[in-house]
């Protein structure tokens, strides 16, 4: 039997180092060839480390949460033949009075250390097992074991509890609902003690009585920021410390925009899919950027170099179970909203189920985000950086307008945008959502070049 030792491997782009987000086997576990054996991000995405050979877990090179730096042993296999590593057959059975030479935070086989336990076991002399602790003294016949706090007594809807006015009016004093209160009395009615009871079992959380909906917790449960969401808190630092955020709020007329799409997905939803506001709300964002270059480019911080892009590269702010993505659309200006439509469905699912790859996760330059329903009236999007700008999507509701001196029912809409004050100023930034709302307002425009 020989040691096989798989390390980082290089992940391209520059990466050099990783952090462990998930260990799929364990120590002492088998693995086949091809098998997955561990989940690391990279500053972009998650990416599957698969075993080259087949052989039996031995060690891990960390925990989770650390970061491993490319060529740093990743794990250490027990394999069939030589293995990879020069001093693996010193390493497969240390001495039971030397320690193994393993790198620092490597996990030893369970098996093997069993197996030295055992020998140290057999060198050493017997000794007898300690005696069983006593057995505790029966408890006395007259402390029985005292039965669990009945329930609180849920009375039918309607049902009025029974109780006098003295204790009515103490229970409305300390705020207690009689609905909730078992009674002691005749025919279930509430008495003082059972007030006192109540409110002996509401501040231990205990007692006959006790009101669970206002009882007092104490727990607490770390949880450690590692993975996606520790990118995600390392990027949204990065933003705002780097970039002076300006917000501007403006409100869109939807009506007509609402009206368009519901015709088109009343004639070409069969056969072209269902369209949603977003990617005509790409549609308006390409066209504006053509208008506005300087919106839809990256800044670097450290040159001191604004890089202008002609082609559109829409990040698409995106919440996953294990936190916010940004898939992005390449070249949504090349796109109409039937194929945005199809891609941003296409990303979304692939992010969302983890599977999105690193050039579908980064290049974007500049970024839609939407809450979609429950997107709030305004909010303060931050910006994706190294982007210089932002589209926040807010959600839509009906509104009465003054039109021609009428009262009128409208669906409105706000877009909450930020954008990098060092390359765009407020004018310029003005200027280019009422481009974008002008394109909303009159949706024909969407089509017309």
């Amino acid at each position: 039997m020989g040691t096989h030792v798989i390390k980082m491997p290089d992940l391209g782009e520059g990466i050099a180092e990783v952090e462990v987000v998930a260990w799929r086997v364990q120590p002492g576990d088998a693995v086949v060839e091809d098998q997955v054996l561990a989940d690391v991000m990279t500053d972009k995405a998650t990416v599957e480390i698969p075993s080259p050979v087949h052989g039996t877990v031995v060690a891990l090179g960390g925990k989770v949460g650390e970061s491993l730096a490319v060529g740093a042993e990743l794990i250490r296999l027990e394999v069939e033949g030589a293995g990879n590593a020069p001093s693996s057959a010193k390493q497969a059975a240390p001495a039971a009075d030397e320690p193994a030479d393993l790198p620092h935070g490597f996990v030893p086989e369970p098996a093997r250390v069993a197996e030295a336990a055992a020998s140290v076991a057999q060198a050493a002399p017997a000794v007898a097992p300690p005696a069983p602790p006593p057995s505790p003294p029966p408890r006395p016949a007259s402390a029985p074991a005292r039965a669990p706090a009945p329930a609180p007594a849920l009375r039918a809807a309607g049902e009025k509890p029974l109780a006098a006015p003295a204790v009515r009016k103490r229970a409305w004093d300390l705020g207690i609902e009689l609905q909730y209160i078992a009674g002691s009395g005749p025919a279930g009615r509430i008495t003082h003690a059972d007030l006192d009871a109540h409110v002996a079992g509401h501040r231990t959380g205990r007692g006959a009585g006790a009101d669970t909906r206002y009882a007092e917790l104490d727990g607490e449960e770390a949880v450690p920021v590692i993975g996606l969401r520790r990118k995600i808190a390392e990027k949204m630092q990065l933003a705002k410390r780097q970039i002076p955020h300006f917000t501007y709020v403006e409100e869109v007329d939807v009506t007509e925009l609402e009206a368009l799409r519901g015709q088109l997905n009343a004639r070409y939803g069969e056969e072209r899919g269902k369209l949603t506001l977003l990617p005509l709300l790409m549609r308006a964002v390409v066209l504006a950027v053509r208008k506005f270059p300087d919106v839809n480019a990256r800044y670097d911080d450290q040159a001191n170099i604004v890089t202008r892009y002609q082609a559109v590269h829409l990040g698409i702010a995106t919440q996953t179970d294990a936190g916010l993505m940004v898939p992005v659309v390449r070249h949504a200006e090349a796109r109409d909203p039937w194929a945005s439509a199809t891609e941003i469905a296409r990303l979304a699912d692939a992010a969302r189920q983890g599977k999105a790859a690193r050039d579908e996760l980064s290049g974007s330059t500049i970024t839609i985000t939407s809450l979609g329903p429950l997107g709030g009236i305004v909010s303060t999007p931050v910006i994706n950086h190294p982007e210089v700008a932002i589209v926040g999507v807010n959600r839509i509701v009906d509104r009465p307008v003054i039109r021609n001196g009428g009262m009128v029912a409208r669906k409105l809409m706000n877009l909450s945008s930020s954008f990098d004050h060092r390359v765009i100023d407020g004018m310029v930034a003005a200027e280019f959502i009422q481009t974008v709302r002008g394109y909303l307002e009159s949706p024909a425009t969407l089509f017309v070049e």
